[in-house]
């Protein structure tokens, strides 16, 4: 791990509380914090009787969560910081509980597709990180020959898209690109992170203008299974001649591929999906035409489909929820004329998933132990980190959050963190307000506030 924190200090407290959660269930506990480490977890009995002579914040039936495992944000640093930063973007990810973010590889500028690329984007970050960040490379047709340099110098994984990505820099990846990379991830069993939507050749021009129903029409759901089938055939032919790697599909918004996915896994293939929630919590019939806040790709798609997407996630298909934190600037968005066949696809709302996706979990008969494991520890283990985030652990870094998990609040502009203050989310009720977040045993965050310095650390994979 590269250390770019600020005004570190030795940390050495312990914690109380009623309900931490702990090897996923909520329980009375003390947990004592060491140099930016749990390092222990007793019961209050015992901690009494050790006679240790540390101080003990007692946070009596307040919720204490480990800190959530972002592994899908786009902050694009360098180079197009008027859409986002890593200031912005890591405050953000702070107020909304997240201790931890894997950082894509697009849409900076230099996109992350080299060594020197990613170089540019850790010089860039000095000052800049309130959390750690990790980062995904980016593999196109371009550079393949350059893979093994890019994931040595520390990526967690690499992205491709089977579609075009939206900016040229980022080209379109065939099934011929695709099984090469495969090959070479597999040698380091590291995530092949994949965009599945395939355009059929000569598809009919579908006029969008303002209507979310021609959006919606334009992206079919046979466009995601398409793509997914492929991978899946192409993860065959891999394993075939010995390179099981594991590929997994971003944003999956296509309840329609479930079955291809789960067959896959069964036959053995490292096959995983996420999803977000956007995709889990808006549906199509409620969206209006002109607001292009609701514009993404793959788009949001119908409420019957929402459903299962939920029983996905239920049936342990679909492994985890990520935000896609995926801003532009409100005139690439379109706002002010509504055009969202020419508006920037892509969902702003860093800072409010876990009260999103709680609001909606709950209602449907979800624990909040359930979610923790779907936003904090599953992806942390997706992304290498499962040995030191995403769980309160002996010897795991000391990130955690407190969490009224019974207080409500209604999302407005005025108290978002990220740059732009858009979101489809505006005006929506939602359940549980993160009171406070800890990175390695510092406060970032509090009652609203962000606290103190910019600790975070760079999280590199080492290799060797």
């Amino acid at each position: 791990m590269n250390n770019n924190s600020m005004n570190s200090k030795e940390i050495n407290y312990a914690l109380f509380s009623n309900k931490v959660l702990i090897d996923g269930t909520l329980q009375a506990a003390v947990v004592i914090i060491e140099q930016e480490k749990f390092q222990q977890i007793l019961s209050l009995d015992e901690f009494e009787q050790a006679g240790l002579d540390i101080e003990l914040l007692d946070f009596a039936d307040k919720t204490i969560l480990p800190g959530l495992v972002d592994t899908h944000v786009h902050i694009n640093q360098p180079g197009r910081t008027e859409w986002e930063g890593f200031n912005t973007a890591t405050q953000a990810a702070a107020a909304g509980g997240i201790t931890t973010v894997v950082d894509m590889p697009l849409n900076c500028s230099p996109v992350t597709t080299t060594a020197d690329a990613l170089q540019q984007k850790l010089d860039s970050l000095q000052g800049q990180l309130w959390i750690d960040c990790g980062f995904w490379g980016g593999v196109t047709p371009h550079n393949l020959n350059e893979l093994d340099e890019l994931i040595q110098a520390g990526v967690l994984g690499v992205k491709s898209f089977t579609i075009h990505s939206g900016i040229d820099e980022f080209p379109q990846s065939h099934p011929e690109h695709l099984s090469q990379a495969i090959r070479t991830l597999a040698k380091y069993n590291i995530p092949y992170l994949i965009h599945a939507e395939l355009e059929p050749k000569n598809s009919e021009e579908i006029e969008i203008g303002d209507k979310y129903q021609s959006f919606l029409a334009s992206r079919p759901k046979s466009w995601e299974n398409d793509a997914i089938d492929m991978m899946i055939s192409l993860a065959q032919e891999a394993k075939g001649v010995g390179s099981n790697g594991k590929i997994h599909i971003v944003h999956l918004s296509s309840a329609d591929a479930i079955d291809a996915i789960k067959t896959a896994q069964q036959q053995g293939l490292q096959i995983t999906a996420e999803s977000c929630p956007h995709y889990l919590t808006l549906f199509s019939e409620s969206i209006p035409d002109g607001k292009t806040v609701f514009k993404c790709c793959p788009p949001i798609r119908e409420d019957a489909n929402r459903h299962l997407l939920w029983q996905g996630l239920a049936d342990g298909i679909i492994e985890f929820i990520v935000s896609d934190h995926s801003p532009c600037t409100p005139q690439l968005k379109h706002i002010d004329s509504g055009d969202i066949e020419h508006a920037w696809g892509g969902i702003s709302s860093l800072q409010f998933g876990l009260s999103i996706i709680w609001s909606e979990a709950k209602e449907r008969g979800y624990s909040l132990e359930q979610v923790i494991d779907w936003m904090a520890t599953r992806p942390a283990t997706f992304a290498g980190l499962g040995d030191k985030k995403g769980q309160i652990k002996a010897g795991f870094d000391a990130d955690f959050i407190i969490f009224d998990a019974d207080a409500n609040y209604t999302i407005t502009t005025e108290m978002i963190k990220y740059r732009h203050k858009i979101t489809p989310y505006e005006g929506r009720k939602v359940l549980g307000v993160v009171e406070q977040t800890f990175v390695r045993g510092q406060q970032v965050f509090s009652q609203g506030e962000i606290l103190g310095a910019p600790i975070g650390q760079t999280i590199l994979a080492d290799y060797t």
